[in-house]
């Protein structure tokens, strides 16, 4: 159940990634329109990679799952504001806030997928006891019973035959 509802909190935030990826590239093309591609291109450069992505493992139910550490959605000035428009400031920011939300996206989807393939991996196993390993010890278990209640029955014949052997002995 849980899985489920996980699931479907990873989809609805897929189609919000995917709302805001068409809205940031929407807002590219206005400042592609009002600075031209050329300019847009030699800012763009300017822009320095992420490399605030932090990732560490936690333990669920004995699985390593994935944690990423939020992004920061704020924008950070990296070029002059002189002659240039707000068009390329709003596709920044919308970028951001794609670029935090795809973050938390591949959090929840990985821990999602190895959750999942740990479910399937016990119920393997627990079909592979159910159909295999519990049948061959209930029919040992049987057996053994089987045994036990046999010898049961020769022990039983065995005593009534000592007590009439010494029923006669005792008369004769």
């Amino acid at each position: 159940m849980e899985l489920v509802r996980q699931r479907e909190k990873a989809k609805g935030l897929a189609e919000e990634a995917s709302a805001l990826f068409v809205q940031a590239y929407r807002d590219l093309q206005r400042a592609n329109l009002a600075q031209g591609i050329d300019v847009v291109e030699e800012l763009a450069e300017a822009v320095p990679l992420e490399e605030g992505l932090t990732v560490r493992l936690r333990s669920v139910l004995g699985v390593e799952v994935p944690e990423v550490d939020p992004l920061e959605v704020k924008p950070r000035p990296v070029y002059s504001f002189w002659a240039n428009s707000g068009a390329l400031d709003r596709a920044g920011r919308s970028f951001r806030e794609a670029l935090a939300l795809t973050a938390k996206l591949a959090e929840m989807e990985s821990a999602l997928f190895r959750l999942a393939q740990q479910v399937r991996k016990t119920n393997r196993r627990v079909n592979s006891l159910d159909k295999v390993a519990l049948p061959a010890l209930e029919r040992a278990l049987r057996g053994i019973a089987e045994a036990l209640e046999e010898g049961e029955r020769e022990d039983f014949v065995r005593m009534k035959r000592v007590q009439a052997l010494s029923v006669r002995q005792g008369e004769g």
